[in-house]
């Protein structure tokens, strides 16, 4: 028995290193071309609304696939999804190189969204499925930290390398990182019959009856809140900060950087914080500081003050990100649906970022990018007030549900 939960441990580790690696490779990929798409599309000729499709179609295919995958990801198992991918982050990165106009960016950024959702939940799920009781905060926190250190580096990489190379040469890069991460996950990943897979001896939930959950629907919303403010920043910041300020893709990229690479640092201590610590209250402070940094570009007047900004939506984003993962985590074990609740979240973040692009976009084209911001602000203090109170409620309703199995 001893043996058996050693080899057990064993295998877990081996499967938490391998995607965080594969997280990390595919990830860094993505930040090195994502914020230099915005200039690039704008140097095109595109509107305001184009920019806002060209990434609102990414979250579009996202979001129309992501609750297919994480409940196939339940039934069928987690390695084909994350393998296939990985597989189609390369052939999309190819295609960056190949497709030059405004509509053939529209429709690789769909097909982007397609591997997207095939990876992100399944991955998160699979993290979740090895992390064990009571260490969700520390455990989610620190694999949240290959996501936020991926997304560090990537878009640093990406303006320096666009600044003395080319475009094309950035999007080689992300290509090549995204290969590295397909073979991680088909030789390092063990096979599907050897996955923990619990959701998998019981019939799928229905998505109605996991949205019925107050918890869920909570973390859901302010999710979607606070990826709406994401999409904002990283759609339209690199346009405000270069066409308001004449600020270089070098210095644009550390800007969009600085938050994710605050938040990354974050992830670990908050995340081992949150395992013993009031979970409400650090998702109501973490919120709250993003609303306000986001509000507070409006008012920016340079470098500094974009800089002072980012700073702010950083800590926000390091106090609550590791506690909304592990209150999913513990959610998705309580439902013994891991990859749908993981699905569910990953769904609010492509409606998040969709949203947030298309709101910015109209807003540009119909009176100033500098005004999309306050609404970002309050469109977050409204997701926060909701997941606090939706928590609350959803504790009262298990304490009542304990009390009369007891009675």
């Amino acid at each position: 028995m001893e043996n058996s939960t050693e080899k057990r441990g064993g295998m877990n580790r081996r499967v938490f290193v391998t995607l965080f690696f594969c997280s990390f490779a595919s990830i860094t990929g993505v930040g090195i071309v994502v914020p230099l798409l915005p200039v690039y599309a704008d140097s095109l000729g595109a509107s305001g609304i184009y920019i806002g499709l060209i990434y609102g179609s990414y979250s579009l295919s996202r979001s129309l696939l992501l609750p297919f995958f994480g409940r196939r990801s339940d039934t069928i198992g987690r390695k084909p999804f994350i393998v296939a991918g990985l597989l189609g982050y390369t052939l999309v990165s190819l295609a960056f190189v190949y497709f030059k106009s405004v509509n053939e960016l529209i429709v690789i950024r769909f097909f982007q969204g397609i591997a997207s959702a095939m990876i992100m939940p399944v991955v998160q799920a699979y993290v979740g499925d090895v992390t064990p009781e009571g260490g969700e905060g520390f455990n989610m926190g620190m694999f949240n930290m290959s996501v936020f250190i991926g997304l560090s580096i990537g878009p640093i990489l990406g303006g320096v390398i666009k600044d003395r190379f080319s475009l094309d040469m950035a999007f080689w890069c992300m290509g090549g990182l995204a290969m590295v991460a397909f073979f991680l996950s088909l030789t390092m990943l063990p096979a599907v019959a050897l996955e923990k897979g619990a959701a998998r001896e019981c019939m799928p939930i229905p998505w109605r009856r996991l949205l019925s959950d107050r918890m869920i629907l909570g973390l859901f919303v302010f999710r979607f809140s606070y990826t709406t403010c994401i999409g904002i920043i990283w759609s339209f910041l690199p346009v405000y900060a270069h066409d308001a300020f004449s600020i270089s893709s070098s210095r644009i990229g550390v800007l969009v950087v600085l938050a994710i690479f605050i938040s990354g640092l974050l992830q670990m201590p908050m995340g081992a914080l949150a395992d013993r610590r009031n979970k409400t209250a650090m998702i109501f402070t973490g919120g709250l500081t993003v609303a306000v940094a986001i509000g507070s570009l409006r008012w920016a007047d340079g470098f500094t003050g974009i800089f002072l900004a980012n700073c702010l939506f950083g800590l926000g984003g390091g106090i609550c990100s590791p506690t909304h993962i592990a209150l999913t985590v513990i959610s998705g074990n309580r439902t013994r649906a891991m990859g749908s609740v993981m699905a569910l979240m990953t769904l609010a973040h492509s409606l998040g970022m969709l949203n947030g692009a298309l709101l910015a976009g109209l807003v540009m084209d119909i009176s100033s990018i500098r005004n999309v911001f306050p609404l970002g602000s309050v469109i977050m203090a409204a997701g926060v007030i909701f997941c606090g109170i939706s928590i609350m409620r959803s504790r009262g309703l298990q304490e009542e549900q304990k009390v009369r199995r007891a009675e």
